[in-house]
């Protein structure tokens, strides 16, 4: 039963941490003709993209593993890290399969990254998905909706495929699928965190981006019961909301680190992936329903304005939801959002008299002895005060 799992963790683990794609050429051989639209965080309507049988992949960046070489020569480097290491990655030739790539205007630096790679790769099709800045306007749906029929028609001339209603549905019930698996994985992370580490964890949820949705369905299909199945044991440990991570990533050691001091129960990693927090219906028009289903049945971020989603109140509910006692509020470097972010978590946390550490971090970090020092002293001085 364990080597089953860690079969399928160490796929999910070269899925992600591999800079040369393995997933998406394993793919791109099984599928001659087909075509790859990769997309920056933090959410994109994926399903769209599969309809037309594209491969969807979600540009994460990558940690110390890529070296900047040349991406400086065409961003500025005061940028946030995974804007440069997206790029970088373009420049070696990695990302040589892209046919389409989506950004969306989330913040100064991604809406300016468009023009940069449209210079740079005229021969692939760069778009940007303004995503509606106001959530609660009554013209946000209609808006929304044409947005999205505008990329899909970008989609349908770069494959020549056309998307219809009936393959929108079943690309849909495809992903609606990959969310609940996703969900029933978080929740064995609220309920039993000593089942599963916080690193595998998250390889197992971050290989969603990836790799086709169809081959991470099976994966966590199997893999689910395996880890219900364990017979690990509780250890004395603080209970703890991360949250910082739904744009660039913390490299997989910081999250070593913070396992083996908390159970991380509750997170925004790679929120995209879970922003839908209810099934997407098939019945009537799909399209139309991707686009209600964002405004309507959906996660929160400081990258979306929602006065119906307060951030500050969304994560206190995110806190007593998942039975935390404390929270980690980190922002990457150089993030303009998460760092302004943190000023109102703070300030909201402190006024709920709800512990919290205030941390940075960057995807390319090598070294994490402050940071352990750091996450350890918080843990355990909590600790003591709940003994």
């Amino acid at each position: 039963m364990e080597e089953e799992l860690s079969q399928i963790i160490e796929e999910c683990r070269t899925a992600v941490e591999d800079p040369e794609y393995p997933a998406v050429h394993q793919w791109l051989e099984a599928n001659p003709d087909g075509k790859v639209l990769g997309h920056f965080q933090v959410y994109f309507p994926e399903e769209i993209a599969h309809a037309a049988g594209m491969l969807p992949l979600k540009m994460m960046g990558f940690d110390s593993s890529v070296q900047i070489r040349e991406a400086d020569a065409h961003i500025a480097a005061f940028v946030c890290s995974i804007l440069r290491t997206s790029l970088e990655q373009a420049l070696s030739g990695r990302l040589d399969f892209l046919s389409m790539y989506v950004t969306h205007p989330i913040c100064d630096a991604a809406r300016h990254l468009t023009g940069v790679w449209t210079r740079r790769f005229p021969e692939m099709n760069c778009q940007i998905l303004y995503l509606p800045q106001n959530a609660t306007s009554p013209h946000a749906p209609t808006y929304l909706l044409g947005e999205y029929r505008r990329i899909a028609g970008i989609v349908e001339e770069i494959t020549g495929a056309p998307i219809s209603d009936e393959s929108l549905r079943t690309s849909i019930e495809i992903f609606n699928e990959n969310r609940r698996l996703l969900r029933e994985l978080y929740r064995i992370k609220r309920e039993t965190p000593w089942q599963i580490g916080l690193t595998d964890s998250y390889l197992l949820m971050a290989a969603a981006g990836a790799m086709p949705r169809e081959r991470h369905n099976e994966l966590l299909e199997v893999a689910l019961p395996l880890i219900r199945a364990r017979d690990n044991r509780p250890q004395d440990k603080l209970r703890i909301v991360f949250e910082g991570g739904y744009c660039e990533q913390p490299p997989i050691e910081m999250l070593s680190v913070l396992q083996d001091v908390a159970y991380v129960v509750d997170d925004d990693f790679m929120i995209g992936l879970r922003w839908l927090t209810e099934d997407v219906s098939t019945s009537g028009d799909p399209m139309q329903n991707l686009a209600v289903a964002y405004l309507e049945a959906s996660s929160y971020s400081p990258v979306q304005r929602d006065p119906r989603k307060p951030k500050e109140d969304m994560l206190q509910e995110r806190i007593r939801e998942s039975g935390a006692e404390a929270a980690i509020v980190a922002a990457p470097k150089m993030c303009e959002p998460a760092l302004e972010e943190q000023v109102a978590y703070d300030d909201a946390l402190t006024a709920a008299g709800l512990p919290h550490l205030i941390m940075e971090f960057e995807e390319k970090t090598t070294n994490f002895e402050q940071a352990r020092m750091e996450i350890e002293t918080f843990a355990e001085s909590l600790l003591f005060e709940f003994a």
